[in-house]
């Protein structure tokens, strides 16, 4: 058999060509296939989708407020932001931003000057003011409820922490310190 005899620079070119190749090919090979056509939805499919989402009313200091879908395990800022932030009126200190909110739920955004915004807004629970809202009240609101001490307002949003948002009123009952008596008393000035 004959011996071929190559020079460095036919080695090099045979080299590189090698490597382009092996580079396109290996583009080609990696490259994400077509998306095939989705799958059609069935009742079991669609059911996780729906169960995912919840609604919430933003209402009060905010750009456009209204009602919101949102997903399960969204806070009160991302009602907020849906909502278009918040108006520059906004008492903002008087929202817990980073509270879960509930399907159902109201996110009320006071405005600075409104009637029961500022200091009382802790104090004046009852018909004037509305029930204070389990799922987004602060410490301060939760202070202000009768028989609800600063410790046990701590508990309270604790358990929220530990446990999500409350359900139903009655939930109360789990957190240490509020009894069926404290609970009695409470119903008609909180709601989940």
């Amino acid at each position: 058999m004959p011996e071929i005899r190559l020079t460095r620079r036919q080695i090099l070119a045979g080299g590189l060509v090698v490597l382009v190749l092996v580079l396109l090919g290996s583009k080609l090979l990696l490259r994400p296939k077509a998306a095939a056509s989705p799958p059609i939805p069935t009742a079991a499919s669609t059911e996780p989708v729906a169960a995912a989402q919840m609604y919430v009313d933003v209402v009060g200091a905010v750009r456009r407020p209204g009602l919101y879908r949102l997903s399960h395990g969204a806070r009160v800022a991302d009602a907020l932001a849906r909502a278009g932030g918040p108006t520059r009126r906004a008492q903002l200190e008087l929202v817990n931003l980073a509270a879960p909110v509930a399907d159902g739920e109201q996110v009320v955004v006071p405005r600075r000057g409104a009637a029961g915004a500022g200091a009382g807004v802790a104090g004046a629970v009852g018909a004037a003011s509305g029930p204070v809202h389990l799922n987004t009240a602060t410490l301060e609101q939760l202070d202000g409820l009768p028989g609800i001490g600063p410790v046990t307002a701590q508990k309270i949003l604790d358990y929220r922490q530990q446990h999500g948002a409350f359900s139903s009123v009655e939930e109360l009952d789990a957190v240490p310190g509020i009894g069926p008596a404290r609970l009695e008393q409470l119903k008609g000035l909180v709601a989940p």
